[in-house]
Protein backbone atom coordinates (compact mmCIF):
# COMPACT_ATOMS: atom_id res chain seq x y z
CA UNK A 1 0.00 0.00 0.00
CA UNK A 2 0.60 3.58 -0.56
CA UNK A 3 1.70 5.83 2.18
CA UNK A 4 -1.32 7.81 1.86
CA UNK A 5 -3.33 4.87 1.83
CA UNK A 6 -1.53 3.25 4.99
CA UNK A 7 -2.76 6.97 6.71
CA UNK A 8 -6.20 5.86 6.32
CA UNK A 9 -6.22 2.84 7.17
CA UNK A 10 -5.20 3.94 10.42
CA UNK A 11 -7.31 6.74 10.80
CA UNK A 12 -10.32 4.27 9.85
CA UNK A 13 -9.22 2.41 13.26
CA UNK A 14 -8.36 5.15 15.75
CA UNK A 15 -12.04 7.02 14.32
CA UNK A 16 -13.66 3.12 14.93
CA UNK A 17 -11.99 3.02 18.37
CA UNK A 18 -13.27 6.74 19.04
CA UNK A 19 -16.35 5.91 17.99
CA UNK A 20 -16.63 2.52 20.20
CA UNK A 21 -15.50 4.69 23.28
CA UNK A 22 -17.85 7.73 22.93
CA UNK A 23 -20.55 4.76 22.27
CA UNK A 24 -19.69 3.63 25.60
CA UNK A 25 -19.64 6.87 27.32
CA UNK A 26 -23.49 7.97 25.76
CA UNK A 27 -24.43 5.31 27.29
CA UNK A 28 -23.39 5.46 30.91
CA UNK A 29 -24.65 9.05 30.07
CA UNK A 30 -28.12 7.05 29.16
CA UNK A 31 -28.45 8.40 26.04
CA UNK A 32 -27.93 4.72 24.54
CA UNK A 33 -30.17 2.42 25.92
CA UNK A 34 -30.69 -1.56 25.53
CA UNK A 35 -27.83 -3.70 24.53
CA UNK A 36 -24.23 -2.75 23.62
CA UNK A 37 -21.60 -4.55 22.27
CA UNK A 38 -18.11 -2.85 21.80
CA UNK A 39 -15.91 -4.05 19.15
CA UNK A 40 -12.39 -2.41 21.18
CA UNK A 41 -9.63 -4.66 20.32
CA UNK A 42 -10.79 -6.35 17.20
CA UNK A 43 -10.52 -3.05 14.74
CA UNK A 44 -8.16 -5.05 12.24
CA UNK A 45 -10.44 -7.76 11.60
CA UNK A 46 -13.50 -5.71 9.65
CA UNK A 47 -11.22 -3.24 8.53
CA UNK A 48 -8.60 -5.29 6.88
CA UNK A 49 -11.20 -7.77 5.68
CA UNK A 50 -13.58 -4.72 4.16
CA UNK A 51 -10.67 -2.97 2.42
CA UNK A 52 -10.32 -5.82 0.49
CA UNK A 53 -13.97 -6.24 -0.56
CA UNK A 54 -15.80 -3.87 -2.90
CA UNK A 55 -17.75 -1.63 -0.93
CA UNK A 56 -21.15 -0.83 -2.18
CA UNK A 57 -20.99 -4.21 -4.14
CA UNK A 58 -20.36 -6.93 -1.89
CA UNK A 59 -22.97 -7.81 0.88
CA UNK A 60 -22.27 -7.74 4.07
CA UNK A 61 -24.20 -9.68 7.07
CA UNK A 62 -22.42 -9.96 10.71
CA UNK A 63 -24.05 -10.20 14.12
CA UNK A 64 -24.57 -7.76 17.25
CA UNK A 65 -21.34 -6.55 17.23
CA UNK A 66 -21.85 -4.82 13.93
CA UNK A 67 -21.27 -0.80 14.56
CA UNK A 68 -17.65 -0.95 12.86
CA UNK A 69 -18.91 -3.61 10.27
CA UNK A 70 -21.89 -1.31 8.78
CA UNK A 71 -19.42 1.97 8.87
CA UNK A 72 -16.69 0.40 7.25
CA UNK A 73 -19.12 -1.13 4.78
CA UNK A 74 -20.44 2.24 3.62
CA UNK A 75 -22.71 2.86 6.32
CA UNK A 76 -22.87 7.14 7.26
CA UNK A 77 -21.33 7.01 10.78
CA UNK A 78 -24.08 9.76 12.01
CA UNK A 79 -27.07 7.47 10.92
CA UNK A 80 -25.43 4.40 13.07
CA UNK A 81 -24.79 6.71 16.12
CA UNK A 82 -28.22 7.86 15.38
CA UNK A 83 -29.83 4.01 15.54
CA UNK A 84 -28.21 3.32 18.86
CA UNK A 85 -29.35 6.92 19.86
CA UNK A 86 -33.01 5.42 19.01
CA UNK A 87 -33.42 8.12 16.81
CA UNK A 88 -35.60 8.55 13.34
CA UNK A 89 -32.47 9.89 11.53
CA UNK A 90 -30.65 6.24 12.78
CA UNK A 91 -30.05 3.12 9.62
CA UNK A 92 -32.76 1.44 11.28
CA UNK A 93 -35.23 4.43 11.83
CA UNK A 94 -34.49 4.30 15.37
CA UNK A 95 -36.64 0.74 15.50
CA UNK A 96 -33.61 -1.56 15.46
CA UNK A 97 -30.50 -0.26 18.30
CA UNK A 98 -27.38 -1.56 18.53
CA UNK A 99 -27.66 -5.39 17.41
CA UNK A 100 -29.82 -4.72 13.90
CA UNK A 101 -27.73 -2.13 11.88
CA UNK A 102 -29.27 -2.12 8.28
CA UNK A 103 -28.02 -0.11 5.53
CA UNK A 104 -29.11 -1.85 1.99
CA UNK A 105 -27.83 0.76 -0.15
CA UNK A 106 -24.64 0.19 1.85
CA UNK A 107 -25.06 -3.72 0.93
CA UNK A 108 -24.97 -3.94 4.81
CA UNK A 109 -27.39 -6.42 5.14
CA UNK A 110 -27.94 -6.52 8.92
CA UNK A 111 -26.49 -7.09 12.42
CA UNK A 112 -28.20 -9.81 13.94
CA UNK A 113 -29.37 -10.53 17.66
CA UNK A 114 -29.73 -14.70 17.63
CA UNK A 115 -26.26 -16.12 17.94
CA UNK A 116 -25.80 -17.82 14.40
CA UNK A 117 -28.65 -16.78 12.52
CA UNK A 118 -26.05 -15.00 9.81
CA UNK A 119 -25.27 -17.94 8.51
CA UNK A 120 -28.00 -19.34 6.34
CA UNK A 121 -28.82 -15.60 5.53
CA UNK A 122 -25.24 -15.14 3.69
CA UNK A 123 -26.02 -18.46 2.19
CA UNK A 124 -29.42 -17.24 0.77
CA UNK A 125 -27.39 -14.10 -0.23
CA UNK A 126 -24.46 -16.03 -1.50
CA UNK A 127 -27.57 -17.88 -3.45
CA UNK A 128 -29.25 -14.81 -5.02
CA UNK A 129 -25.78 -13.66 -6.36
CA UNK A 130 -25.04 -16.76 -8.18
CA UNK A 131 -28.24 -16.84 -9.49
CA UNK A 132 -27.50 -13.19 -10.72
CA UNK A 133 -24.53 -13.91 -13.20
CA UNK A 134 -22.87 -11.30 -11.03
CA UNK A 135 -19.23 -10.95 -9.77
CA UNK A 136 -20.89 -10.29 -6.31
CA UNK A 137 -20.25 -12.31 -3.08
CA UNK A 138 -21.53 -12.40 0.65
CA UNK A 139 -19.08 -12.11 3.29
CA UNK A 140 -20.43 -13.60 7.02
CA UNK A 141 -18.68 -11.82 10.27
CA UNK A 142 -19.04 -14.19 13.27
CA UNK A 143 -17.41 -15.06 16.82
CA UNK A 144 -16.04 -18.32 17.59
CA UNK A 145 -19.05 -18.56 19.90
CA UNK A 146 -21.41 -19.06 17.33
CA UNK A 147 -19.46 -22.28 15.36
CA UNK A 148 -21.24 -24.26 17.79
CA UNK A 149 -24.76 -23.15 16.68
CA UNK A 150 -26.55 -26.07 13.93
CA UNK A 151 -26.85 -23.45 11.77
CA UNK A 152 -23.04 -23.55 11.08
CA UNK A 153 -22.81 -26.99 10.22
CA UNK A 154 -26.03 -27.05 8.04
CA UNK A 155 -24.71 -23.76 6.20
CA UNK A 156 -21.27 -24.59 5.36
CA UNK A 157 -22.74 -28.18 4.64
CA UNK A 158 -24.72 -26.66 1.50
CA UNK A 159 -22.80 -23.74 0.99
CA UNK A 160 -19.81 -26.16 -0.10
CA UNK A 161 -22.34 -28.50 -2.34
CA UNK A 162 -23.50 -25.23 -4.09
CA UNK A 163 -20.38 -23.79 -4.13
CA UNK A 164 -21.76 -20.57 -2.66
CA UNK A 165 -19.93 -17.64 -3.30
CA UNK A 166 -19.74 -17.20 0.45
CA UNK A 167 -17.05 -15.51 2.46
CA UNK A 168 -16.74 -16.81 5.94
CA UNK A 169 -15.13 -14.87 8.53
CA UNK A 170 -14.46 -15.92 12.29
CA UNK A 171 -13.17 -13.47 14.51
CA UNK A 172 -11.81 -15.77 17.21
CA UNK A 173 -11.66 -13.86 20.57
CA UNK A 174 -11.46 -17.03 23.07
CA UNK A 175 -14.86 -16.38 24.33
CA UNK A 176 -18.42 -16.78 24.09
CA UNK A 177 -20.06 -14.15 26.55
CA UNK A 178 -18.09 -15.24 29.76
CA UNK A 179 -17.00 -18.96 28.45
CA UNK A 180 -13.50 -19.73 26.92
CA UNK A 181 -13.24 -21.67 23.98
CA UNK A 182 -11.35 -24.13 25.42
CA UNK A 183 -14.04 -24.95 27.75
CA UNK A 184 -16.68 -25.08 25.61
CA UNK A 185 -15.29 -26.58 22.24
CA UNK A 186 -13.33 -29.58 21.86
CA UNK A 187 -11.43 -27.92 18.15
CA UNK A 188 -10.35 -24.78 19.38
CA UNK A 189 -8.82 -24.22 15.93
CA UNK A 190 -12.05 -22.96 14.42
CA UNK A 191 -10.49 -22.86 10.85
CA UNK A 192 -9.85 -26.52 10.91
CA UNK A 193 -13.68 -27.51 11.91
CA UNK A 194 -14.74 -26.94 8.42
CA UNK A 195 -12.58 -29.90 6.86
CA UNK A 196 -15.89 -32.32 6.95
CA UNK A 197 -17.42 -30.14 4.19
CA UNK A 198 -14.66 -29.61 2.03
CA UNK A 199 -14.09 -25.81 2.21
CA UNK A 200 -10.20 -24.20 2.20
CA UNK A 201 -9.83 -22.62 5.35
CA UNK A 202 -6.75 -20.34 7.40
CA UNK A 203 -6.21 -18.71 10.44
CA UNK A 204 -4.20 -15.52 10.80
CA UNK A 205 -3.27 -12.94 13.54
CA UNK A 206 -6.50 -10.95 13.70
CA UNK A 207 -4.05 -8.24 15.41
CA UNK A 208 -2.24 -6.90 12.81
CA UNK A 209 -4.00 -5.07 10.07
CA UNK A 210 -2.00 -5.34 6.98
CA UNK A 211 -2.39 -9.69 7.48
CA UNK A 212 -5.25 -9.57 7.91
CA UNK A 213 -5.81 -7.43 4.13
CA UNK A 214 -2.95 -9.68 2.67
CA UNK A 215 -5.16 -13.08 3.71
CA UNK A 216 -8.59 -11.33 3.14
CA UNK A 217 -7.48 -10.71 -0.64
CA UNK A 218 -6.66 -14.18 -1.28
CA UNK A 219 -9.43 -15.51 0.12
CA UNK A 220 -12.08 -13.27 -1.56
CA UNK A 221 -10.53 -13.57 -5.06
CA UNK A 222 -11.02 -17.98 -4.23
CA UNK A 223 -14.90 -16.84 -3.82
CA UNK A 224 -15.40 -14.34 -6.32
CA UNK A 225 -13.22 -16.77 -9.32
CA UNK A 226 -16.39 -18.81 -8.80
CA UNK A 227 -14.15 -21.20 -6.54
CA UNK A 228 -16.91 -21.54 -3.74
CA UNK A 229 -16.89 -20.98 -0.13
CA UNK A 230 -13.82 -19.61 2.04
CA UNK A 231 -13.58 -19.52 5.58
CA UNK A 232 -10.98 -17.56 7.58
CA UNK A 233 -10.28 -17.44 11.56
CA UNK A 234 -8.62 -14.08 12.71
CA UNK A 235 -6.95 -14.80 16.01
CA UNK A 236 -8.19 -11.83 18.29
CA UNK A 237 -9.51 -10.36 21.43
CA UNK A 238 -11.85 -7.91 22.71
CA UNK A 239 -10.66 -5.52 25.11
CA UNK A 240 -13.66 -4.97 26.77
CA UNK A 241 -16.02 -7.05 28.43
CA UNK A 242 -18.85 -9.02 26.20
CA UNK A 243 -21.54 -6.49 26.44
CA UNK A 244 -22.14 -3.18 29.02
CA UNK A 245 -23.35 -5.41 31.72
CA UNK A 246 -19.95 -7.05 31.22
CA UNK A 247 -17.69 -4.17 32.93
CA UNK A 248 -15.16 -6.15 34.63
CA UNK A 249 -14.47 -9.42 32.61
CA UNK A 250 -13.64 -11.22 35.91
CA UNK A 251 -13.46 -14.92 33.90
CA UNK A 252 -10.52 -13.25 32.72
CA UNK A 253 -6.87 -12.98 34.54
CA UNK A 254 -5.18 -9.93 34.25
CA UNK A 255 -1.82 -11.46 33.07
CA UNK A 256 -4.33 -12.70 29.72
CA UNK A 257 -5.74 -9.01 29.35
CA UNK A 258 -2.14 -7.57 29.70
CA UNK A 259 -0.86 -9.48 26.65
CA UNK A 260 -3.31 -8.69 24.70
CA UNK A 261 -3.56 -5.16 25.41
CA UNK A 262 0.01 -5.10 24.16
CA UNK A 263 -1.23 -6.13 20.99
CA UNK A 264 -4.01 -3.55 20.06
CA UNK A 265 -4.06 -3.26 16.17
CA UNK A 266 -4.02 0.46 16.70
CA UNK A 267 -0.34 -0.14 18.20
CA UNK A 268 0.91 -2.96 15.90
CA UNK A 269 0.17 -0.66 12.87
CA UNK A 270 1.38 2.55 14.33
CA UNK A 271 4.32 1.38 15.73
CA UNK A 272 4.84 0.02 12.06
CA UNK A 273 4.04 2.74 10.28
CA UNK A 274 6.28 5.12 12.63
CA UNK A 275 9.23 2.27 12.25
CA UNK A 276 8.67 3.24 8.21
CA UNK A 277 8.42 6.66 8.82
CA UNK A 278 5.21 7.08 7.37
CA UNK A 279 4.03 8.69 10.58
CA UNK A 280 5.36 10.28 13.47
CA UNK A 281 4.04 10.71 17.39
CA UNK A 282 3.00 14.17 16.18
CA UNK A 283 0.61 12.70 13.35
CA UNK A 284 -0.99 10.17 15.38
CA UNK A 285 -1.83 12.94 17.67
CA UNK A 286 -3.08 14.82 15.44
CA UNK A 287 -5.33 12.45 13.53
CA UNK A 288 -6.84 11.66 16.95
CA UNK A 289 -7.83 15.09 17.93
CA UNK A 290 -9.02 15.29 13.93
CA UNK A 291 -10.91 12.19 14.89
CA UNK A 292 -12.01 14.25 18.25
CA UNK A 293 -13.95 17.08 16.77
CA UNK A 294 -15.36 15.11 13.69
CA UNK A 295 -16.91 12.63 16.02
CA UNK A 296 -18.09 15.01 18.77
CA UNK A 297 -19.32 17.92 16.24
CA UNK A 298 -20.71 15.92 13.67
CA UNK A 299 -21.84 12.39 14.69
CA UNK A 300 -22.77 13.00 17.98
CA UNK A 301 -24.64 16.17 17.32
CA UNK A 302 -26.37 14.48 14.59
CA UNK A 303 -27.53 11.91 16.73
CA UNK A 304 -28.38 14.19 19.52
CA UNK A 305 -29.98 17.33 17.56
CA UNK A 306 -32.06 14.49 15.18
CA UNK A 307 -35.57 13.88 16.36
CA UNK A 308 -37.07 10.48 17.97
CA UNK A 309 -39.55 8.67 16.41
CA UNK A 310 -43.54 10.24 16.81
CA UNK A 311 -45.28 7.97 19.01
CA UNK A 312 -48.11 7.75 16.37
CA UNK A 313 -45.78 5.90 13.94
CA UNK A 314 -45.13 3.35 16.04
CA UNK A 315 -46.56 0.62 13.74
CA UNK A 316 -45.01 2.28 10.47
CA UNK A 317 -42.24 -0.32 9.18
CA UNK A 318 -43.55 -3.18 10.63
CA UNK A 319 -46.46 -4.23 8.19
CA UNK A 320 -45.62 -4.12 4.31
CA UNK A 321 -48.41 -2.00 3.59
CA UNK A 322 -46.45 0.58 4.57
CA UNK A 323 -42.75 0.46 3.19
CA UNK A 324 -40.62 2.49 4.40
CA UNK A 325 -39.08 4.07 0.30
CA UNK A 326 -35.85 4.54 1.78
CA UNK A 327 -35.31 0.95 1.46
CA UNK A 328 -37.81 -0.70 -0.63
CA UNK A 329 -35.75 0.64 -4.09
CA UNK A 330 -33.01 -0.95 -3.65
CA UNK A 331 -34.21 -4.11 -2.17
CA UNK A 332 -36.00 -4.36 -5.30
CA UNK A 333 -33.41 -3.55 -7.61
CA UNK A 334 -31.22 -5.97 -5.84
CA UNK A 335 -33.59 -9.02 -6.00
CA UNK A 336 -35.53 -8.41 -8.65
Amino acid sequence: MNPADQKRILREMIFFRRFEERCFEAYMEHKIGGFLHLYIGQEAVATGVLEMARTGHDYVITGYRDHIHAIKSGAPAREVMAELYGKETGSSRGRGGSMHIFDPNAKFMGGYALVGQPFPLAAGLALACKHKKTDQIAICFLGDGANNQGTFHETLNMASLWKLPVLFVCENNMYAIGTRIDRSTVVTDQYKRVSGYNIPSSQHDGQDVEIVMDSAKKAIEHVRSGKGPYFVEYLTYRLRGHSMSDKTAAYRSKEEEQKWQSRDPIKVYGDKLKKAKVVTDADIKALEREIHEEIENDVIKFAEQSPPPRVEDLNKYVLDDNPDPRWIGPLQNNYS
